[in-house]
């Protein structure tokens, strides 16, 4: 999903508003995992001078998002098996905890808008891009659901974390149909108020999504 183009005025130092673009560059796919990312280039496109891109460049280096590869500079991080196992193990933990909170936490109409997305998810089965897009805000509509600050901010982060992943687990056959009944299925715990079962719905749903991102990966469709 296009976020609005970030303005250097919104921002205390070019360094912070350089970080931040590259970030959003990152996290849209603009950069995808594997890319170069040029220092002089950047600085141009972004229209400041290349130290406060130097210093971007380093902190999302210290953040994990980029490398320094010989013969290559920076580039944006490929996840190896690992690191994908371990985004997917605190993805169950966050998903599964903001599941059981908005069991008790979620507004009726807050319900109703996550039902209403489930009623729009199936005309999306045959994009898989599109589908990505509203799975997405699907989550992140359960997050605020949960009424808890600090775990949607958690979430955030990792999301940008999951943006080094290539591609969408929507692309794997029959992925699309699965995840909407198990969207059905944590929706409706939501609403009849049972924390447990929606907690054990948001597990098994995360789970079979690291099953699906690990056939992406070593049985590209």
């Amino acid at each position: 999903m296009t976020q609005p183009a970030l303005a250097k005025r919104d921002f205390p130092s070019l360094g912070e508003f350089a970080y931040e673009a590259l970030r959003a560059r990152i996290r849209e796919g603009e950069l995808p995992p594997g890319s170069r990312v040029r220092e002089a280039e950047i600085a141009e496109q972004l229209e400041i001078s290349r130290t406060p891109v130097r210093e971007a460049l380093r902190r999302l280096e210290a953040d994990g998002f980029l490398a320094f590869e010989p013969h290559r500079g920076m580039v944006v991080v490929q996840l190896d098996h690992q690191s994908v196992m371990e985004l997917y193990a605190m993805r169950e933990a966050l998903e599964g905890t903001a599941a059981g909170l908005a069991a008790r936490h979620a507004s009726d109409a807050e319900i109703a808008a996550l039902l209403d997305m489930l009623d729009r998810e199936s005309a999306l089965f045959e994009d898989p891009d599109r589908l990505a897009t509203h799975n997405l805000q699907f989550h992140q509509a359960l997050f605020r659901a949960a009424h808890n600050r600090y775990l949607l901010k958690t979430a955030n982060a990792l999301r940008d974390s999951m943006a080094l992943m290539r591609g969408t687990t929507m692309a794997v056959q029959g992925r699309a149909e699965t995840a909407h009944r198990e969207h059905r299925s944590l929706a409706d715990a939501i609403q009849t108020r049972d924390s447990e079962a929606a907690e054990r719905a948001a597990r098994q749903h995360i789970n079979s999504a690291q099953s699906a991102r690990l056939k992406l990966l070593f049985e590209p469709v």
